[in-house]
């Protein structure tokens, strides 16, 4: 099997489209989308941090035989830094499984871009600062220590209204981030 297909079979298998691919490995998409062909090879360190965005290594890539990885350090966090938010997913292959934990990092008098309804269900934990959770009409204040669970069916999104960052452990099942 060529190199380009066996990437794009991972992606497939974790539901990523190919942007959310190239974000999470900070390329292009169209650089994504000439490695799956086949038209360009990427260097090691960028295969490496492409593997390492689908869950795997390349030992385990190049091999037949692969185990489940249950422990996860910084070295296999992946960041996004936006301007006015952070986001950190703490599992790197979690799209392939039922929920997809983050950390969020949400500057003061910031909000995170607005969700769009889908199916599933959303969790979190203020891990400092204090923030609104809006989930359609519904405005809620939760703050350090308090947590918030609701349904993925309405626009939602998260608001800091203070001026000091609020960060917040996120959960969304299915992988939505």
């Amino acid at each position: 099997m060529l190199l380009g297909e066996k990437i794009k079979m991972l992606r497939v298998q974790h539901d990523l489209t190919q942007e959310e691919l190239a974000n999470r490995c900070e390329l292009s998409k169209g650089f994504i989308s000439q490695i799956e062909r086949d038209l360009t090879s990427p260097s090691i360190a960028t295969l490496i941090d492409i593997l390492e965005c689908l869950g795997t290594n390349l030992k385990d890539f190049f091999s037949e035989e692969t185990e489940e990885k249950i422990v996860f350090t910084n070295e296999d966090y992946f960041v996004k830094d936006e301007e006015d938010f952070s986001v950190t997913w703490l599992v790197p292959s979690a799209q392939k499984n039922s929920m997809e934990p983050i950390m969020l990092q949400l500057k003061g008098n910031a909000k995170t871009e607005i969700d769009d309804p889908h199916e599933g269900e959303e969790f979190g934990y203020v891990l400092s600062g204090k923030i609104v959770v809006v989930c359609g009409k519904v405005r809620k204040k939760c703050k350090k220590g308090e947590s918030f669970y609701f349904n993925s069916n309405q626009p939602h999104y998260i608001e800091n209204l203070g001026s000091t960052e609020a960060t917040v452990l996120w959960v969304s099942t299915p992988p939505s981030f």
